[in-house]
């Protein structure tokens, strides 16, 4: 079940903020997008997950502390940890990786 995704062509079909890409049972992935001024409403997972930042710019909370975070930038958050993305002055193009999959709604 090898695949390979490009980009361009997700980012092309996220109708809302997140959109799963692949699902296997150890892990999941998807984009998340988040325009310019936009605000993150997600809540803590119960799975750990990585950010990878894609496009964009932008600032990350996760528990007590903050971050500037654009193209390049890995962002990991642990299982049940508050996270939220601010302040995003470039549209986010996130590629989110959980483990294992996502379970939460």
């Amino acid at each position: 079940m090898n695949q390979v995704f490009e980009l361009e062509g997700l980012v092309q079909t996220v109708a809302q903020p997140y959109r799963e890409f692949l699902r296997v049972p150890a892990m999941s992935a998807g984009l998340y997008v988040l325009p310019p001024g936009a605000t993150d409403r997600q809540t803590p997972h119960r799975e750990d997950e990585i950010y990878y930042v894609a496009l964009g710019r932008g600032k990350v909370q996760i528990g007590a502390g903050e971050q500037s975070v654009s193209q390049g930038s890995i962002v990991f958050v642990e299982a049940g940890c508050e996270h939220r993305f601010f302040d995003i002055t470039e549209q986010l193009v996130l590629v989110v990786v959980f483990a294992p999959a996502e379970t939460t709604p």
